[in-house]
């Protein structure tokens, strides 16, 4: 009875933080429909259907209108609203709606995952000790002091620099810093810095590096060599701050993907929705173990913002794809013909698919290979 309990436990050990990743991501797909659908509500189009998951069906129901349902796959949902993909004679239909209407309905999505990242994130900066029950504190961007005498970056930066830029790139908060500066694998940077409150700009800043392997590739990372100086959490720091750490993590989504363009990541650097999952549960596990829950509610918050930006990008299939087409007939007041514009998008979900199954299948490799 004793082993069965022990070997009980150790199975939830493994399985609640999926568990709680899967959650999250169902909570997240949740509300980024559910704001469609408020808005579509919200200015009286008819709204077919309200689907949790992809799919056949397992649960429906019908309550006026409307038919809200839960498919069998969880990688997704939607909002079916009358006259969205064709022509409709229903006068609240989508289509038949004024453009800024329409705007709104589709950006409400996108909006809502992002508001729901910046809820996160306050939680974490709120979390007032660390795990070891010490005072926890918020970074800030200037320096406080080097880890050693003989840091090669002494001979450039100082204590009390306040960074303002990294290889030209704005620094918003104090993560922005270990952020950016591990973008660049030779380790000399450029830097523009606030001394005695005069801009000074620093050209050239050497770095010491160290090499460690990621996915059997070698990479350099930066030592940092400085300390930076926190503000104890407070209610002005939190507010102080919320806002510089939303706007790093919303541009770590356009860096990435011109990394990605660029060739500085590969697809195998890329992560789906299991990989993910499997990110936030190892997080999680991570966080119960420690009690400390800081990393886990920076990795959620960062993709939550994540998803509502990629999902607002401009790219076919999404709903900025969609948003970009509205905005087309805002600015020449005459839409783009429903043909073409369905055209496009239907190519950009079999792009977008074929992504998604090539991410999945690399996911899985990692997950197998441990």
């Amino acid at each position: 009875m004793i082993s069965m309990a022990i070997s009980a436990s150790a199975i939830w050990g493994k399985v609640w933080p999926i568990l709680l990743a899967i959650l999250f991501f169902g909570l997240l797909i949740f509300l980024h429909e559910l704001g469609h659908f408020t808005f579509a509500k919200l200015f009286g189009v008819k709204v077919n259907e309200f689907s949790m998951g992809m799919g056949p069906v397992l649960l429906k129901k019908k309550k006026k209108e409307t038919q809200y349902s839960i498919r069998l796959f969880p990688i997704g949902g939607f909002v079916s609203m009358e006259g969205e993909s064709e022509n409709s004679e229903d006068e609240r239909a989508f289509c038949n709606q004024k453009a800024w209407k329409r705007f709104i309905i589709i950006a409400a999505g996108g909006v809502i995952n992002l508001i729901m990242g910046i809820i996160i994130l306050t939680v974490m900066l709120s979390l007032k000790t660390n795990a070891d029950g010490s005072e926890k504190l918020i970074g800030t961007r200037e320096i406080h002091s080097f880890y050693t005498e003989d840091a090669a970056s002494r001979k450039y930066l100082k204590e009390g620099d306040e960074l303002l830029k990294i290889d030209g790139k704005n620094v918003f908060s104090g993560d922005d810093i270990n952020f950016l500066m591990q973008r660049n694998q030779t380790g000399c940077f450029d830097f523009v810095v606030l001394r005695d409150g005069k801009k000074v700009e620093l050209k050239n800043v050497q770095f010491k590096t160290s090499k460690y392997e990621f996915q059997g590739k070698e990479r350099n990372s930066i030592v940092m060599e400085f300390y930076i100086v926190g503000v104890p959490v407070s209610f002005r720091s939190v507010v102080t701050n919320i806002i510089p750490e939303t706007l790093t993590y919303s541009r770590l989504v356009y860096l990435s993907l011109f990394d990605l363009i660029t060739g500085t990541y590969g697809m195998s650097d890329l992560s789906g929705p299991i990989g993910t999952v499997s990110y936030i549960a190892d997080a999680a596990a991570e966080s119960k173990k420690n009690m400390d829950w800081s990393y886990l509610c920076m990795l959620t918050g960062m993709i939550a913002i994540n998803i509502g930006l990629f999902n607002l990008l401009p790219l076919p299939a999404l709903d900025g794809g969609h948003l970009f087409f509205i905005l087309i007939e805002i600015i020449f007041r005459k839409p783009v013909p429903k043909k073409l514009e369905a055209l496009v998008h239907a190519i950009g979900m079999v792009l977008l698919l074929a992504l998604m199954a090539v991410i999945s299948f690399s996911d899985i490799l990692k997950l197998v290979k441990g």
